[in-house]
């Protein structure tokens, strides 16, 4: 199954959960993104509940509510999204030839630290 990205606020509230790095209510993140736009605590209820049973977040019971924490990290979502484009490609090597030309002198630099950090098999 593709993954789809995340609707705009999936992923201001995704972001912000990462953010945080640790359980946080609903509270917390609607203080977070009520800094930007005013929007109701059932908003971001909903939101957070969708992302629960999508599988990105988990939550908790604490005291009367629940505190919800990411399931995974940031850099795994963007890793399942590449690997996801990639496979809509009739020619994965072409594929790659054009995203290595749309890379930075950073971004390069990190591609070769990653492929010496996890060693491909031949």
């Amino acid at each position: 199954m593709a993954l789809r990205q995340f609707g705009e606020l999936e992923a201001q509230v995704m972001d912000r959960v990462w953010r945080h790095n640790r359980p946080v209510l609903v509270r917390d993140v609607l203080s977070d993104l009520n800094t930007d736009r005013e929007l109701a605590y059932t908003t971001v209820l909903t939101v957070m509940e969708k992302l629960r049973r999508k599988g990105w977040l988990r939550r908790q019971r604490t005291g009367r509510a629940y505190a919800y924490e990411a399931v995974g990290s940031r850099e795994y979502y963007t890793a399942r999204l590449m690997c996801d484009a990639l496979a809509t490609s009739d020619n994965q090597t072409v594929s790659f030839v054009h995203f290595l030309e749309q890379l930075s002198h950073e971004e390069a630099h990190a591609l070769r630290t990653a492929l010496e950090v996890r060693q491909l098999p031949e």
